[in-house]
């Protein structure tokens, strides 16, 4: 069982800065992708950013610039480093990872963290 917790998140003023965390745990053999979506109300799941296991980072055209993925797989860690936060980046923050557990390749979701963005 692989467990995906997020954190980080809040309220936080237009122009600031906030850094969300997802910790993966269980019984992980290896991780591919690791990567951060988000869902406003009335709006589909979208991607937000993600990065390979590799080191190559993908990132929607709206926060390209605004928020860097990093990565600590020694910890199984990812992170979202969001600066010049806007309104519109208001929505829950999703953490998604595929994880190599128990002789398979999975694909996980965390809950999700609020992150608002007050104008």
């Amino acid at each position: 069982q692989v467990q995906l917790a997020e954190s980080g998140g809040g309220l936080v003023q237009a122009g600031g800065s906030l850094r969300l965390s997802c910790v993966a745990s269980g019984r992980i053999f290896s991780t591919n992708n690791m990567g951060w979506y988000r869902q406003a109300p009335g709006n589909q799941r979208e991607l937000v950013a993600r990065i390979s296991s590799g080191g190559r980072e993908d990132y929607a055209a709206s926060v390209k610039g605004r928020f860097t993925i990093s990565r600590d797989n020694a910890k199984n860690t990812v992170y979202l480093q969001m600066n010049s936060l806007k309104a519109e980046d208001t929505a829950v923050y999703y953490c998604n990872v595929d994880v190599y557990s128990e002789g398979r390749w999975q694909d996980d979701w965390g809950k999700g963290t609020l992150v608002t963005v007050s104008s």
